[in-house]
């Protein structure tokens, strides 16, 4: 499942692509072909993200609401000034196209009249909805490390009285919005904390600690588009499991392979229905 750099690394391209202008929104697939008749044509005023969940906002005070979930993912298409879209092939959800004009995006590649087109497939959830009810959203997640005005607090105050694991309550949206399984497991192996400690026993200097770098770990996401965690020392240039373009982790997928710092083998089980990833020796108890 895409974790959150990946939903506002979307939100501030498409905010690029789109604000400002009209658009048009269709859905070859026609499971959503009722909705996009609400807003297509409508001035897209900008795209907003928080955890999982991405926001397309539109003149007239409607929003649709996005969820990936574990399949779904945007397509992008550049087309040159007077040429069609491509034909969608499969099942495309929702497709959403610039008007023509005088759209640039951050490196000015549709300074030319070019014309963005995103297509989504395989969403959890595809919905519009009021504006005022993307409050609604927001308020039933916990505090997001990517949104500057969050509030951490909030979330230690829900681990510090939890006999849940550290490893589980980093999961769960209500506690935290955007961590997923991949920064779950490496910002705990970064600090050395077991994913077994219960979030009574955390200590409030190592949730901040967490946070923290949560916070500086999942901006790298977005303004890289993937995951980075491996400090430098750690680095050895190694294929990882998942290919040669894909991001080198500590823990992550890498069960059975040495561990990058102390050599012993990494683990892995299942916790609360997710595979869980970690060092038994770097892990061991308290952090470094």
């Amino acid at each position: 499942m895409p974790e959150g750099h990946t939903l506002h690394r979307l939100a501030r391209l498409h905010t690029e692509y789109f604000a400002g202008g009209p658009v048009r929104v269709s859905s070859p697939q026609g499971r959503f072909a009722d909705q996009a008749t609400a807003v297509d044509g409508r001035y897209f005023d900008r795209a907003t993200a928080v955890g999982k969940h991405l926001f397309h906002h539109y003149e007239g005070g409607l929003a649709v609401h996005v969820h990936l979930g574990l399949y779904g993912f945007f397509d992008t298409h550049l087309v040159p000034e007077g040429q069609d879209p491509p034909t969608p092939v499969g099942q495309v959800r929702m497709r959403v196209g610039a008007a023509p004009g005088d759209r640039v995006t951050r490196d000015g590649v549709a300074g030319d009249g070019s014309v963005h087109y995103v297509d989504l497939r395989g969403p959890t959830r595809c919905e519009v909805i009021a504006d005022e009810a993307v409050a609604g959203v927001r308020e039933r997640l916990g505090p997001d490390p990517l949104d500057p005005d969050a509030d951490p607090a909030r979330a230690w105050a829900r681990i510090s009285r939890s006999a849940r694991t550290i490893g589980a309550l980093l999961m769960d949206q209500k506690v935290l919005a955007g961590v997923g399984n991949v920064y779950r497991a490496e910002v705990l192996f970064r600090h050395g904390i077991t994913p077994f400690l219960p979030g009574v026993e955390l200590r409030e200097q190592e949730f901040r600690a967490l946070w923290d770098d949560l916070v500086e770990l999942m901006e790298i996401g977005v303004e890289t588009g993937a995951i980075h965690t491996i400090r430098p020392e750690h680095d050895h240039g190694d294929v990882p499991r998942r290919g040669a373009d894909r991001p080198r982790n500590y823990v992550y997928q890498r069960d059975g392979w040495e561990c990058r710092v102390c050599g012993d083998e990494i683990a892995l089980q299942t916790m609360e229905a997710r595979t869980l990833f970690w060092c038994p020796t770097c892990q061991a108890g308290r952090p470094r």
